[in-house]
C-alpha cells in the first residue's frame, strides 16, 4: 500500500468515526488501521481496477477502514466462495454480508416490500418478458428478462464451478435479488458501489432506475409535482452531503422520494420520525394490483409478518408526520382526501367491475387457455396495469396531468371504445354456442354489462345521463362557448 493512502488512513479514522455515527449508518466499532487483508487488496486493485479504488476512496468505508477484504470476505462454506490470491473471498457483497455492521438497516430492508422484488417473476408481467416478447435462447431463457425485468425486480444469481457468477443473473442489483448465500437484495441497488453514497441514495434519479415508464412512472410524477419543481429550484439548499440529514433542521426546500419515504424528520413538536429502510410503512394505499389494496394485505399476502401488523392508518401517520413539516394539518388531510377520492373513483367505477366481467370470462371459457391470444386481454391489462395505475399514483404524489390525461382519461377511453366493445363481440361470439357453458357464459356475460352500463356512473354511455346533471352540464357548455365565442 502506498505511504499516502496509508497517511489519509490513518488521518481521517477518527473524523470518519463521528460522521458515521452521526448518520445513523454505523452499528460496530470501527478498526483504527486497515487490515492487512484489504492492504494486500489494494496493492493490486489501486492500479488493475482504479475506477473502483479511486470511487472507494471518496466514501465513508474508506475513512473509517473498512476496505475490500472486509466486505468481499466469505466462508469457505458459501456457496459462491472462491479463492483470490490466497483469500476466501465472494464477488457478490450481500445484504447479509452488510448486516455485520448494519443490522437495523438490513433488518428494516428484509421486513418491506422491496426485499420481495423478486416474486413478480412469476406474473404476467413476467409472461411477457419470457414468452411472448422474448425466447429461451439465453441460457434456456429470455435475454429480455435478464436485461429487463430482472435488472429491477433482482434475478437468482448461480454460481458456476469456479466461483464466477452466470451470466443469468450477474451482474445485477435487483431490489430482489437472490443471492448465493440466501439472501434477499441489493444494497447496492440504492447505494451504488463503492463510493456507496448517503447522497446518491437521497436523489430522486436513484429512485428512477426502476419507478418509471407506462406502468410506474414515479420519476415522471415527481418531477411534474410541485415537489419535483421545488428540488429542480432549489436543490443547492437542501444540504444533501450532510451526514445528519433531517428534514425539518438540515433543509425544508423541497422533498425528494428518499425525505418522503425513508429518511429522518423533525416535527413541529420536536419529535424525530427516524430513518427506515422499509419503503412502505409510510405508504396508505398499494396501487400495484388492478384493484387498489391495503398495503397490511398485500405484506400479508408476502409473508412479510411484521408489515401484516401494521394498518394503512398508522403508515398514513407516519407520513403526515413528514408532510406536516411543511404543510398545515386541513392542507394535509384534504390532500389526502383528494387522494383517497381518485382510487376510490377508479376502483368503484372501473377496477373492480373489470375484475368482475374477466373473471366471467374464464369461469364459462369464453376465452382460451392461451395468456394474451386475444384483445380483450391486451386491453384490459393496459386499463389496470399501465393506465389505471398512473392515475393512483399521480394522484398520490399530486401530478394532474398523470392523474387525468395519462392515467383515468386513458382508462375511460378504452373502457368505452375497447373494453366494453370487445366484451361485446364475445357475447355475441358464443351466445348461440353449442357449448352449453359458454353459451349459459354469454348470457350471464350480457347480463353483466347492461347492470353495470345502467348504473349512474356509466349510464352516460346510454344515454341515460341525470336529467338534472344534463341540464347543468348544457348550462356550464353554453356558458363556456360564450365565454370564448366573444
Amino acid at each position: 500500500m502506498t505511504d499516502r493512502l496509508l497517511t489519509s488512513y490513518r488521518i481521517t479514522f477518527a473524523i470518519a468515526l463521528g460522521a458515521l455515527t452521526a448518520s445513523g449508518y454505523a452499528q460496530t466499532i470501527l478498526p483504527s488501521e486497515p487490515s492487512e487483508e484489504s492492504e494486500a487488496c489494494l496493492e493490486c486493485h489501486a492500479e488493475e481496477t482504479r475506477g473502483i479504488y479511486e470511487e472507494w476512496g471518496t466514501s465513508k468505508h474508506f475513512r473509517g477502514n473498512v476496505g475490500c477484504f472486509e466486505c468481499h470476505q466469505a466462508e469457505e462454506s458459501d456457496p459462491d466462495v472462491f479463492d483470490h490470491n490466497g483469500f476466501a473471498i465472494s464477488i457478490i457483497v450481500s445484504p447479509k454480508d452488510c448486516a455485520r455492521c448494519h443490522p437495523k438497516e438490513v433488518k428494516e430492508f428484509d421486513e418491506s416490500h422491496h426485499s420481495k422484488a423478486g416474486l413478480i417473476l412469476g406474473s404476467l408481467d413476467n409472461f411477457l418478458a419470457d414468452i411472448v416478447e422474448g425466447d429461451t435462447k439465453f441460457y434456456g431463457g429470455s435475454a429480455l428478462t435478464v436485461s429487463g425485468c430482472k435488472q429491477c425486480h433482482g434475478a437468482a444469481v448461480e454460481v458456476n464451478k469456479d466461483g464466477s457468477l452466470k451470466p443469468t443473473g450477474w451482474p445485477n442489483t435487483g431490489m430482489g435479488r437472490v443471492n448465493p448465500d440466501g439472501s434477499n437484495g441489493a444494497c447496492t441497488a440504492c447505494h451504488q458501489r463503492h463510493a456507496f453514497s448517503a447522497v446518491q441514495a437521497r436523489r430522486p434519479e436513484n429512485c428512477g432506475k426502476c419507478h418509471l415508464g407506462p406502468d410506474h412512472p414515479q420519476r415522471e410524477i415527481y418531477e411534474e409535482s410541485k415537489h419535483g419543481i421545488a428540488f429542480a429550484t432549489y436543490e443547492d439548499a437542501l444540504n444533501m452531503e450532510n451526514a445528519k440529514w433531517v428534514l425539518g433542521e438540515d433543509y425544508t426546500a423541497a422533498p425528494t422520494c428518499a425525505t418522503c419515504h425513508m429518511s429522518a424528520t423533525r416535527t413541529s413538536r420536536g419529535n424525530l420520525v427516524p430513518v427506515t429502510h422499509d419503503v412502505g410503512m409510510r405508504i396508505s394505499w398499494n396501487n400495484r394490483p388492478a384493484v387498489s389494496i391495503r398495503p397490511e394485505v398485500a405484506d400479508k399476502k408476502l409473508g412479510l409478518t411484521k408489515g401484516a401488523k401494521v394498518n394503512w392508518k398508522t403508515r398514513r401517520r407516519n407520513m403526515t408526520q413528514v408532510c406536516s413539516v411543511c404543510h398545515t394539518s386541513n392542507y394535509v388531510n384534504n390532500f389526502y382526501e383528494q387522494y383517497d377520492g381518485v382510487v376510490n373513483l377508479y376502483n368503484e367505477k372501473f377496477a373492480q367491475p373489470g375484475v368482475d366481467l374477466v373473471a366471467l370470462l374464464y369461469e364459462y371459457n369464453l376465452l382460451s387457455d392461451i395468456q394474451f391470444d386475444e384483445q380483450v386481454e391486451w386491453t384490459w391489462w393496459e386499463i389496470w396495469h399501465h393506465e389505471g395505475r398512473v392515475a393512483r399514483h399521480g394522484a398520490s404524489m399530486m401530478a394532474p396531468d398523470y392523474t387525468h390525461w395519462h392515467g383515468l382519461y386513458e382508462v375511460g377511453k378504452h373502457w368505452y371504445s375497447k373494453f366494453i366493445p370487445e366484451l361485446k363481440e364475445l357475447v355475441e361470439k358464443h351466445r348461440d354456442s353449442d357449448d352449453p357453458t359458454k353459451a349459459k357464459g354469454a348470457q350471464k356475460l350480457e347480463n353483466a354489462i347492461n347492470e353495470l352500463l345502467n348504473r349512474a356512473d356509466h349510464s352516460w354511455y346510454l344515454g341515460k345521463l341525470d336529467p338534472k346533471e344534463e341540464a347543468k352540464r348544457k348550462q356550464a357548455q353554453e356558458e363556456f362557448q360564450k365565454r370564448y365565442d366573444n
